[in-house]
């Protein structure tokens, strides 16, 4: 019973969000989800089962969110997760775990570059504050619901980051 609807999930549950390098074919998306599913439905923090749901969106993005009211994870079960992400990447030729690069829309596709190549496009005005990119960093489920999960990089840390943009207020 530890795996839940994420929809079910609090706002101010936990959230962990992991890109995946490369799009996964509908194959790939519903392995991926089984093998999840199997993981969340076991996954427990010092015997105590964690109530958990997840998410593929765009075939790209793994969403994985707690319910820390029932339990908090531990460390040892996020390193657990984040382990069962490694294998099963491994598995698929994917990755599911590198935070790293700057994910963002061009045309009708996801793209991730590194900091370093985003700030050059920036700076080529390839990219521009009005370019949707997608925030890994998110937390709380509060913040993927109100939408920070993609949105133009004038609204989030990439504005400060790679445009000067002052912080919204």
């Amino acid at each position: 019973m530890p795996r839940i609807e994420f929809a079910e999930l609090p706002d101010h549950g936990r959230l962990w969000v992991f890109p995946i390098d490369r799009p996964l074919t509908s194959a790939e998306a519903d392995r991926c989800l089984a093998v999840v599913d199997a993981f969340l439905a076991r996954w427990a923090a010092h015997g105590a089962p964690l109530r958990s749901g997840r998410e593929l969106r765009h075939g790209r993005f793994l969403l994985i969110g707690v319910d820390e009211d029932a339990e908090s994870p531990s460390g040892c079960s996020i390193d657990a997760l984040v382990n069962q992400l490694r294998a099963l990447g491994d598995e698929m030729g994917a990755t599911f775990i590198e935070h790293s690069p700057v994910w963002y829309r061009a045309g009708e596709g996801i793209v991730s570059v590194s900091r370093s190549e985003f700030k050059v496009l920036a700076g080529e005005e390839k990219v521009t504050p009005d370019t949707v990119v997608f925030d890994t960093s998110l937390t709380r489920l509060s913040e993927l619901r109100a939408g920070r999960l993609e949105h133009a990089v004038r609204d989030g840390w990439h504005g400060r980051a790679f445009f000067r943009l002052a912080p919204k207020s």
